[in-house]
């Protein structure tokens, strides 16, 4: 057995989904083990409704243990679980028809507690209330009298620092879920700017968008990359307490790119409910594409990189193509002008990957909006080249997934930095197979990947704050650590584990453990127990998938 993700507790033999299962989804739990005879067991009356054998053992490379996999989908009748099996029992779980509504709700509040500029108060914020951070204008890197209008927007992860390309990525998570699935954001999430109207989703997203149009230089139309303070702060520093100065960082070609694409969609997406709005989001898109153009993609272009006084994440990306090819995409289906569609065209027959959707890697975000585009408008020959290669990359997840004792696509190698970003843009890409081909066992291989999320794992742990009996405790989050508050900020998504051991806790704790069990429930792992909005963005989209 592998050693605990948190100090002294020692993980379940048995794991499942924490939170619960739907009645008619296939429902799996792994045991640790050789397996044999199990009961699932009602907590109400200590009944044992279903009885069943394990399946034969198999080795799993990435925890480093042979599992046996337990199938219990003919029990369906709502109610409260668990599993009985050689002595040992899992945790309790529900049958629901909406098992997770409370986690959707969640994983969007979080983004409010990301929120930066303003105070969070009681009636919204709960016991994590601070005061208002980061109002001072920040200062163009390099031109130390030209001061700008920073505040706004979310924070980027445990740290205080806006990045523009991760923004752009967790934007465009959120406005993707909503334009798919707008059932799932039907319950309310207060907030000061609810007006009954405009999706909270919506609203919420607006608070970042507001902030990237800031980020846009009036003089160029380029984006400037991030903005930070030059050093991170110690990790129980308050967001108010925080006053260093803060810097605007050269634009770049990805940040410019980025943005293009997430205001070109945010422009679509928000036509229905505020014209103006959407009207200034496809300005400032246009003016992004039209800096692109005049700065045209070059090998010989390294990407951002840090000066040499600033420490804080650079997000360095040396390619920029996936992103202009995101921009074009986005343009194209919003205005439908045969310009953007020319140079979506050459930019796909360039090679860099065209089905991924982490902040590095945008080319899916590109794809997506060219395969849920106008089908009369596209070029017949790209969009089925595009669409089969959407549903090759799909077969290949598919295929991890069999192979895999916890039912998800990661292999040995995918446990690195930020490995949940991983799994949860692998279960987006699994949900846009499904809804390109009409195959549901992609959807529900997607939700095999939240299943792993929520706690059926070989640490036995769910990877999102508040949710779950064994659930991350002690996040790398600086209010989460100076607010005094025993419980974390709720609904926040770790990074998983690292096979990397990029910082000192791990370092100290893990050596020797195999990939999938490389994490640590401690507020100085972060390499392994960061929070992100861009983390927390594909959860939203995913779960959202698997709320009625």
């Amino acid at each position: 057995m592998n050693e605990p993700a948190g100090h002294g507790m020692a993980p379940r033999g048995i794991t499942v989904n924490q939170l619960g299962y739907p009645p008619d989804a296939r429902k799996t739990f792994i045991h640790a083990g050789q397996g044999g005879v199990f009961e699932v067991v009602r907590e109400s009356d200590g009944e044992a409704v279903y009885r069943g054998e394990t399946e034969p053992p198999l080795d799993d490379e990435a925890s480093g243990i042979a599992v046996s996999r337990g199938d219990f989908t003919a029990c369906s009748e709502e109610g409260s679980y668990f599993v009985r099996l050689n002595g040992e029992k899992s945790a309790s779980f529900k049958i629901s028809s909406n098992p997770y509504t409370e986690l959707q709700y969640g994983l969007l509040k979080a983004f409010y507690y990301f929120r930066c500029g303003t105070g969070l108060e009681e009636p919204y914020a709960g016991p994590w209330t601070h005061a208002a951070c980061h109002t001072a204008e920040g200062i163009v890197y390099g031109e130390p009298d030209r001061r700008r209008d920073s505040s706004g927007g979310w924070h980027d992860a445990g740290d205080y620092g806006k990045y523009t390309g991760p923004g752009a990525k967790a934007a465009a998570d959120l406005l993707l879920a909503y334009e798919l699935a707008p059932q799932a954001f039907q319950k309310p999430v207060p907030l000061p700017e609810t007006d009954g109207v405009t999706p909270d989703v919506l609203r919420e997203c607006r608070y970042e968008l507001e902030w990237l149009l800031k980020m846009q230089d009036e003089h160029t139309g380029g984006a400037f990359h991030k903005l930070t303070t030059k050093q991170f702060p110690a990790l129980d520093v308050m967001p108010e307490d925080d006053r260093a100065e803060l810097y605007f960082m050269p634009v770049s070609a990805t940040a410019t790119g980025c943005f293009a694409g997430v205001m070109a969609l945010a422009a679509r997406v928000y036509r229905t409910f505020d014209e103006a709005f959407a009207d200034r989001c496809l300005a400032a898109a246009e003016r992004a594409w039209e800096w692109l153009k005049r700065h045209p993609a070059s090998p010989e272009n390294p990407g951002f990189k840090n000066p040499p006084d600033i420490a804080t994440g650079e997000y360095g990306d040396p390619v920029d193509l996936d992103e202009r090819y995101w921009a074009a995409g986005e343009l194209f289906r919003t205005t439908g002008k045969a310009a953007y569609h020319e140079a979506f065209r050459k930019l796909a027959a360039e090679s860099f990957p065209k089905y991924e959707l982490g902040w590095a890697d945008m080319g899916g975000y590109g794809t997506i909006a060219y395969l849920f585009g106008e089908k009369a408008m596209a070029d017949a020959a790209l969009r089925a080249s595009l669409e089969a290669g959407l549903l090759e990359e799909a077969e290949r997840l598919a295929r991890r997934c069999a192979e895999d004792g916890y039912l998800t696509s990661l292999r040995p190698e995918d446990y690195i930095w930020g490995s949940n970003m991983v799994l949860l843009n692998r279960a987006m890409l699994l949900l846009i197979a499904a809804r390109v081909s009409g195959e549901a066992r992609y959807q529900a291989l997607a939700l095999e990947h939240v299943h792993y999320l929520l706690g059926r794992n070989v640490l036995d742990y769910s990877y999102v704050t508040g949710f779950g009996d064994r659930a991350v405790r002690h996040p790398h989050h600086r209010p989460s650590v100076g607010d005094g508050v025993e419980d974390p900020v709720p609904g926040l998504v770790a990074g998983g584990p690292n096979r990397g051991l990029n910082d000192d806790c791990m370092q100290e704790h893990l050596q020797g453990k195999p990939p999938a069990a490389c994490f640590i429930d401690d507020a100085l792992s972060y390499a392994g127990n960061e929070v992100t909005i861009y983390w927390n963005s594909p959860a939203v989209f995913v779960v959202s998938h698997f709320v009625k």
